[in-house]
């Protein structure tokens, strides 16, 4: 496979506090990789990082084998990087459909378009099929956002992400505000973006999911990667045992 995303040797501290060591990361086209740790282990600022949002003190990231500086999240979205925060990054007085299409508006056809006007319809339509992909629930397309459930704001969110994400979507906490049968979409929708050959990036506390779902685990401790493992040929006790510090470091081969 192809690796699409690389980080190697990524550094940034805040003050005293080192919230990136020396920190590594790497994923290939159509895989899913899970990026797990404890609070505080650096999952959030290594996401950060890969997407833009932060600037480093050290280290190299390269994309489809070249050398770049994510100096914006505009830069990584240009490569076709995508991602969802945990606080999902919604304007909340927009509806769905405007979330959906922020920034990349359909026009209306003929002079209307020349005039400055948006095909409503469309972009409506196209959210109502994205988040029917998902099993979604959203069915106002035209309430803003921040008078819907936690839950109905996730599912806007991930759909936001997988559509438009051409080479790689992060994922922080997917699931956490969904019940079980949207979980399980969410889940679903994860594994054909993969077969579409797009990298996913799962971040998440939840080890049933991820041994679900994970090509491989990379596992991060006090700042950097510390273990990467086969999905398929790991388990519970040995992700915490990792995660905790309880087993010895171990970069396995994967």
């Amino acid at each position: 496979m192809t690796t699409v995303l690389r980080a190697e040797g990524l550094s940034r501290s805040f003050g005293h506090v080192m919230a990136l060591n020396a920190a590594d990361f790497d994923i290939d086209q159509g895989e899913v990789v899970a990026l797990i740790g404890d609070n505080g282990a650096g999952k959030s600022t290594l996401v950060k990082a890969l997407t833009g949002n932060l600037q480093l003190d050290s280290g190299q990231i390269e994309f489809e084998g070249r050398p770049v500086t994510l100096e914006s999240p505009t830069a990584a979205t240009r490569l076709g990087i995508e991602v969802v925060h945990q606080d999902l990054a919604l304007a909340p007085h927009l509806s769905p459909a405007q979330n959906m299409f922020l920034g990349r508006e359909i026009s209306a056809k003929g002079v209307l378009g020349w005039l400055g006007f948006m095909d409503n319809k469309a972009m409506r339509d196209q959210t109502r099929q994205r988040l029917a992909d998902l099993g979604g629930t959203v069915r106002a397309l035209n309430s803003p956002v921040g008078s819907m459930s936690g839950g109905q704001r996730q599912q806007i969110a991930i759909a936001r992400a997988i559509a438009w994400a051409d080479k790689v979507v992060f994922l922080d906490e997917p699931t956490a505000a969904l019940g079980v049968v949207q979980t399980k979409n969410v889940l679903d929708s994860i594994k054909r973006v993969r077969d579409r050959g797009i990298a996913v990036v799962l971040i998440s506390h939840s080890m049933p999911e991820v041994l679900e779902i994970a090509d491989r685990v990379q596992v991060m401790r006090l700042g950097r990667r510390v273990a990467t493992y086969r999905g398929a040929d790991t388990n519970v006790e040995e992700l915490v045992g990792a995660m905790t510090g309880a087993l010895d470091f171990k970069e396995a081969a994967a």
